[in-house]
């Protein structure tokens, strides 16, 4: 129980230390409740295929417009923030845990483990990434789950990168080596002291990597390769882009939405970064 206090404490600290990061966490907060009650915030069902077509924002209730199939764009941009957000949490959630893992492998125990981990990042760092995640998706399939991870397996050398480093400081410091003497196991020493003591720049890191998981989903939506079955925002703007002189609220209020969010997570990593760095706090 005194843990989890301690554990409260710390981030109300870090709340407060940046103002970045509160507003951050507020929109974040929105945008959740958003994704929560889209079913009630919604005006129309967003797949139903309505009879005023390509009508502009404020007709017949549309507050938004509608798109060339009569949908509403208004209720598109609700349901797409669920696909959104959660192909870019989930590809970060798998960037960050794969990262973390082998970077922590590969600083603490150094030796040859270290050379062929750090050779597998430095390829993955010299391939064009977003080239390798084209072919990847339309070798195998656009689909939601399929996009989720290939951005993940794609995006952790960030993160493994930064673990590494955090490893091979926090191994040279007393009490890892205390832990060592003391008789516990390297397998214990990694997952109780390095990792845990070393993931505070991981989770700032990935919280921009959400933000640069949505934008790889919108570019690959955009050439026509995300899952046509599923609304979101990138898929919104690929449909528009055709309409753009006709029926420019198809794309537009859909890329505003995307740079909402991009930013919304940007503040959070920055706020997070501010708090958890002290050299930050001093500048």
């Amino acid at each position: 129980m005194e843990k989890i206090k301690k554990v409260g404490v710390r981030l109300a600290g870090m709340v407060r230390s940046s103002m970045q990061l509160r507003m951050g966490l507020i929109f974040f907060a929105l945008v959740l409740l958003v994704v929560i009650f889209a079913p009630s915030l919604a005006p129309f069902d967003p797949y139903d295929l309505g009879d005023d077509l390509l009508v502009p924002p404020g007709t017949n209730g549309h507050w938004l417009g509608t798109t060339n199939m009569g949908q509403d764009v208004l209720s598109m941009i609700i349901y797409g923030s669920r696909a959104s957000l959660a192909i870019g949490i989930v590809s970060a959630l798998i960037s960050g845990v794969i990262g973390t893992l082998l970077g922590a492998f590969a600083g603490f125990y150094g030796g040859k483990v270290d050379k062929v981990v750090s050779e597998i990042i430095n390829i993955f760092l010299m391939i064009p990434t977003f080239f390798l995640i084209l072919i990847i998706v339309a070798l195998f399939g656009s689909s939601m789950i399929n996009v989720m991870l290939v951005i993940g397996l794609t995006s952790w050398p960030s993160n493994a990168r930064m673990m590494r480093v955090q490893a091979m400081s926090i191994k040279e410091r007393t009490f890892v080596k205390s832990a060592i003497s003391m008789g516990e196991t390297k397998r214990q020493v990694l997952f109780k002291y390095i990792i845990p003591n070393g993931l505070f720049p991981i989770i700032a890191n990935t919280t921009m990597g959400v933000a640069k998981a949505i934008l790889t989903e919108a570019s690959l939506s955009f050439l026509g390769l995300g899952d046509p079955n599923v609304i979101s925002w990138g898929q919104m703007i690929y449909e528009g882009k055709q309409y753009l002189a006709t029926g420019w609220w198809m794309s537009t209020f859909a890329g505003l939405f995307i740079m909402l969010i991009v930013m919304i997570f940007y503040m959070i990593g920055d706020g997070l970064n501010f708090a958890l760095n002290p050299k930050m706090k001093k500048i």
